[in-house]
């Protein structure tokens, strides 16, 4: 190893010598420095051909030391990336549950599929290396037979008897659902079974032809539509225990051997006794088997083990805290628990099995022992820039001087390497940009390079002459912006979520007979016919059905009130008065807002040019691909800028889910035009958040970004208001200060305002005064009522992304009243995982003795706090800290709606909750779950008594909306709640109520229309009705196709709101790749949905078939000519009859189903003007 700096050492081992071969052999490696023990632990495991086991003190140990040894093995940074390297390696990782130990809580289902893929992986691995914290490893798993003997294989071409097959699923512990969303799910519908197995990526689904298996495909649980083929899936268990009926009479066995004195009504008893698992069931694993395994069970022949330093304190810290908790919780007769030696390893046993393994201990200390090796590895000098020294980097400068050698820095993501390079090109240092670590020891030349690699600590090797320096060495407090996203999912939200939630006995409006309760389908049989019916039930008990194929006339209601909605007679005339009075009262509105709508028109705003190529280049430099939404959005905000008018958009969309992206988008089109664009944010935090990834983005561009807020010197301020004014700046980011009058743009052409709601009218009057002239992009999560109200009158263009990046998973929400031992419950659970908490408190005076209280009941929490009346630098450094997890729990007040992202705070607990609006506690509830671990929220409220209605209102549709991108669907609510705000003023919420949100949005709209077409709307006539179908055949969904009544419902409004043949089409496609080929009557009902189509297009507004006859109504307006009708009737008056003014019959030469359909099919064939004549009539 002396050859110095000449020529590069290979791979193989720089640090790393040789391991001990002989089991119980104890070796300890010293002085191995900041990230050095990652690149020893893979050097070695790449020249151990077998397993090589690392332990760590903690959860968060483990994640950096993984982290680094993802740049080592030249592996890319996502946690759920592929985990081989180029030379076979591969990265295994056990998670923790991430539950405390006698939790109340089971793990999340994406850890336990993940933690048995591993566990079944493992004892096969040849050439691997798992990485595992302390805490983790003191758990006892289930038998290595268990998940071997518990795999079921299914191929192309088995046979396999359905009823079987239920039964060994539900006791391999898979849960059946209607549609199959997560882990451990299956669903049966007719032929086609679908199935999530643990330790898969996506679902699959099986087709049976008969007892065979025909295909198996992938699908897309979001649209639940196939992928693509596969020959033969592997069904892991879907827990770490048995669930099959003799494990569950083994598991009450036990339990008495157990706990001879437990009562027999229990709740765990009896759930396991039912069939139900348990939150929490996992600390019951040793009653599911004779005996348990560990870990090292597990292990293959040729283990290799690393162990941490302090593992030992570590292990006893575990020990000592299972131990209380179990005391704690020992007593309570309802839920007996098992003694900790059951259920974790105790310190004895784990070292006496880690004799069975040749073993290294790694330690940053020198160590003087016999049998210890000093690895040649220094610390790294302090090497940080000094921004206040007259030369900022002289550290840096003096080290390079003295380093005889080679040194790479680390940047942790593409725009930081681009300011780095800046910012040490200033300081005359040249660097070279190289991909990796690989390539950096084959480039013999350079010595000095950078690379991108989110890593903590560096390392410096002096026989090699390598050094490895990251960022946080340089600029010690950066804040790390871990983004971890992937592959968006798809949704085809096309309104019906509207019928998704019905509730039995919840209001709907039909748009003839007002307001009822809906009371479920009912199929009732006419004429020998069955078709299905909606159950609405009006004022005095009278009831109305719906014909399914009407489903287009019912909305649901939304007011302020859902329990004392105003329901209708049927049968009087209240309903049409008011409908009468709120079209009235829409009519004017809808003048006034196409008012202001035609003003906007008429102003010529910049149309910007379209930027193709260089376009191109920076889309692409967008890591993630773009969601469904993301896209369209996107694609409305370039053509709003690239035509004559202003743009005037609201981007909508949940926390999270990239609208900051669009944004960017918008920007990078107005600074091609060579336009400035201005960033509006509420806080500095997020002012400078902003400016780092806009940065980031813009990197590759010669965009220059300047930045306004109160963290800047004076000097940096005044430099920045002379680039916006001669138009040096392209983009400017800051608070209001930018509204202030003293600042001159050279050249504004696009305003984009974040988090719109947090500005106040006066901000957004001042705003508009630009509106005139600049296109305006507002990006929020939660529309404050008003804003929604508008762009939904179209006074705005609304875009919404409501698709979240995969594997956000929601927010488990908690209302409770407050209680010490939830909090503490609470907390623990979070910091023992490794993450953090937001503990809210909105009152400034008492803030202080909040977070004293916390430190009393929790010793082991680091507890900050932060508020707004704090000075700016304060408070900035109390939220890098929180970032770097220098503390884990931070109390504070709601200046941290908006703020960094920060990925490890998982749990957000809110005092007062009953205080706040909708719109903020859904923004407060989206600071946690920006990573896919699971997040929860807890409400803490007063005693129930001091809670207003309203209040209670919201905190229930706050923990009701717990899916991804409810941010759009709670702000309908609290339109609901609140009423809509004047639109434009005048008071009209009452018209609002009197005839329901949804149906008033939708009368505005066709009065709009109707204005903008020349028309007055026409009272009468509101709505188009569609036309009225009546054949007397059956069409309809069987309930033997499809079972679940939500699902029909939904396909039902579906199918009743197609417009258009194709879309029919794609339905029906839909249709059969979900739940198998149509059965007759929905064939029927799909075939009378495309006659009803032809039928509107011909202006009918009614068809009527009986046995011999066929009767088409026709309305006011129709394009047939009527002398083709006069001719037939001329020519057969026996099959051809005109009756009335409006209605002509015809013979069925047919009276069969299928006869009725072809007959009608042709006659409107018929009737339809031939292609030429088509404009003239």
């Amino acid at each position: 190893m002396s050859q110095g700096a000449s020529t590069r050492p290979s791979l193989r081992s720089m640090i790393a010598t040789e391991f001990p071969s002989r089991a119980a052999d104890h070796r300890i490696w010293g002085q191995l420095h900041g990230s050095s023990d990652a690149l020893a632990i893979c050097e070695s495991a790449r020249a151990h051909k077998g397993l090589t086991l690392v332990i760590t003190r903690s959860t968060a140990d483990a994640i950096r030391l993984e982290q680094a040894m993802r740049f080592f093995l030249g592996l890319p940074p996502e946690e759920d990336g592929p985990a081989i390297s180029e030379d076979g390696l591969e990265l295994l990782s056990l998670p923790d549950w991430e539950t405390l130990p006698y939790d109340l809580f089971s793990p999340h289902q994406d850890i336990i599929s993940r933690r048995i893929r591993t566990l079944h992986r493992l004892p096969s691995t040849s050439h691997g290396v798992l990485v595992v914290p302390a805490r983790t490893l003191m758990h006892r798993l289930p038998p290595v037979n268990y998940l071997q003997g518990n795999t079921l294989l299914l191929e192309v071409g088995q046979s396999l008897d359905i009823e079987n097959w239920r039964m060994q699923l539900e006791a391999a512990g898979y849960r059946h659902a209607e549609n199959v969303y997560e882990h451990g799910e299956y669903a049966v519908r007719g032929a086609i079974l679908d199935i999530f197995p643990m330790g898969a990526s996506l679902p699959y689904r099986i087709d049976l032809f008969d007892d065979e298996i025909e295909t198996l495909r992938t699908f897309d649980p979001e649209t639940q539509r196939s992928i693509d083929r596969i020959d033969r899936i592997e069904l892991l268990p879907a827990f770490e225990f048995p669930w099959h009926k003799e494990a569950r009479s083994g598991f009450r066995s036990r339990w008495f051997e157990q706990f001879p004195d437990a009562d027999k009504d229990t709740p765990i008893y009896q759930d396991v006794t039912q069939g139900i698992t348990p939150p929490g069931i996992e600390y019951y694993l040793p009653l599911f088997f004779d005996e348990t395994a560990t870990l090292f069970d597990y292990l293959p022949g040729a283990t290799h083990v690393f162990t941490a330093d302090g593992l030992n304190d570590a292990v006893s810290h575990f020990d000592s805290e299972t131990r209380n908790r179990y005391e704690d919780r020992r007593h309570d007769r309802l839920r007996p628990i098992l003694p900790p030696t059951r259920l974790f390893l105790q310190q004895e046993e784990l070292f006496r099995h880690l004799k069975a393994f040749p073993r290294v201990t790694i330690s940053s200390d020198s160590q003087e022992a016999a049998g210890s090796v000093n690895c040649p590895t220094r610390t790294l000098p302090d090497i940080a820039m000094d921004g206040r020294a007259a030369d900022p980097a002289g550290r840096l400068k003096r080290f390079l001087g003295d380093f005889d050698g080679h040194v790479l820095i680390c940047a942790e993501s593409s725009g930081r390497r681009e300011a780095l390079l800046e910012n040490l090109g200033e300081q005359g240092l040249e660097l070279k940009t190289l991909a990796g670590w690989q390539a950096f020891l084959d480039d013999h030349e350079t010595p000095l390079a950078i690379t991108i690699a989110p890593m903590e600590q560096g390392l410096v090797l002096p026989e090699h002459s390598i050094a490895l320096i990251t960022e946080t060495a340089l600029f010690g407090e950066r804040v790390l912006q871990r983004r971890r996203r992937e592959k968006p999912t798809e949704t085809d939200d096309a309104g019906f979520r509207d019928l998704s939630e019905l509730r039995i006995g919840a209001p709907v409006v039909h748009i003839d007979h007002g307001v009822g309760r809906y009371l479920g389908l009912e199929t009732i049989t006419v004429e020998g016919e069955a078709s299905e019916f909606l159950m609405l039930e009006y004022a005095g008990g009278s009831k109305l059905y719906v014909p399914v194929s009407s489903l287009h006339l019912i909305s649901r209601y939304a007011g302020n009130d859902t329990e004392h909605a105003p329901l209708h007679k049927l049968g009087t005339d209240r309903w049409s008065t008011a409908k009468q009075k709120a079209l009235e009262k829409i009519r004017d509105t809808a003048a006034e807002l196409l008012d202001v709508y035609a003003r906007r028109e008429a102003r010529k705003g910049f149309s910007f040019e379209d930027p193709k190529e260089a376009y191109r280049a920076f889309a692409a430099g967008f890591p993630f691909e773009e969601t469904p939404d993301q896209q369209v959005a996107i694609q409305s905000v370039f053509e709003d800028m690239t035509s004559e008018r202003p743009m005037d958009r609201l981007v909508c969309g949940d926390v999270g889910f990239g609208k900051t992206e669009v944004a960017m988008r918008a920007a990078f089109l107005a600074t091609w035009s060579g336009k400035q664009v201005a960033v509006l944010v509420p806080t500095t935090l997020l002012a400078q958040q902003h400016y780092e990834s806009f940065r980031d983005r813009f990197s590759e561009t010669p965009v220059q970004v300047e930045l306004l807020s109160r963290f800047r010197t004076a000097g940096q301020t005044s430099k920045a208001l002379e680039a916006v004014e001669n138009g040096k700046a392209d983009i400017v980011i800051g608070t209001h200060k930018l509204l202030q009058g003293d600042i001159k743009f050279k050249n504004l052409g696009l305003v984009i305002i974040d988090e719109e709601h947090r500005f106040g009218v006066q901000q957004k009057e001042r705003l508009k005064a630009l509106r005139a002239e600049v296109d305006m992009l507002n990006l929020t999560a939660t529309p404050i009522p008003r804003t929604l109200n508008m762009a939904m009158g179209h006074l705005r263009d609304l875009s919404i992304i409501a698709t979240p990046p995969a594997r956000r998973l929601s927010v488990k929400t908690f209302v409770r009243q407050k209680d010490n031992a939830m909090v503490k419950e609470a907390i623990l659970r979070e910091i023992l995982r490794g993450g953090q908490v937001y503990f809210l408190h909105n009152d400034v005076a008492t803030i202080e003795k909040t977070a004293e209280d916390l430190r009393a009941l929790i010793p082991e929490a680091r507890v900050g706090v932060a508020h707004g009346q704090m000075r700016e630098r304060d408070l900035e450094k109390i939220m890098s800290d929180f970032y770097h997890k220098r503390f884990n729990v931070l109390v504070c007040t709601t200046i941290i709606e908006t703020g960094i992202d920060v990925p490890s705070a998982n749990t957000i607990i809110i005092e007062r909750a009953d205080k706040f609006g909708l719109a903020q506690l859904h923004q407060l509830r989206g600071r946690v779950g920006r990573s896919h671990h699971q997040a929860y929220a807890y409400l803490l409220t007063p005693p129930p008594k001091s809670i207003t209605t309203d209040a209670k209102k919201r905190l229930d549709a706050i923990s009701e909306a717990q899916d991804l991108g409810a941010g759009f669907m709670l702000a309908t609510h609290d339109l609901e709640i609140r009423g809509a705000g004047e639109l434009l003023g005048e008071e009209q919420s009452g018209q609002i109520e009197s005839i329901g949100f949804t149906l008033y949005m939708q009368l505005l709209d066709e009065a709009v229309k109707a204005i903008r077409e020349g028309r007055t709307p026409n009272a009468d006539l509101p709505l188009s009705h569609g036309t009225e179908m009546n054949l007397r055949i059956p069409a309809l969904i069987p309930e033997d196709y499809l079972p679940d009544v939500h699902n029909r419902l939904m396909l039902y409004k579906r199918i009743a709101s197609v417009d258009s043949p194709d879309a029919l089409k794609e339905l029906q496609v839909e249709m059969i790749d979900r739940f198998g080929l149509l059965p007759d009557p929905a064939k029927n009902l799909i075939r009378q949905t495309e006659l009803r189509l032809r039928a509107e297009g011909l202006g009918i507004v009614k068809v009527d078939a009986g046995k011999e006859w066929a009767r088409l109504e026709f309305g006011s307006s129709t394009p047939v000519d009527p002398l083709v009708l006069v001719k037939k009737v001329q020519s057969a008056p026996d099959q051809y009859r005109l009756e009335g003014a409006n209605s002509f019959r015809f013979r069925l030469k047919d009276a069969t189903t299928g006869g009725k359909l072809d007959g009608i099919s042709r006659m409107l064939s018929e009737l339809e003007p031939a292609k030429s004549h088509a404009s003239g009539s």
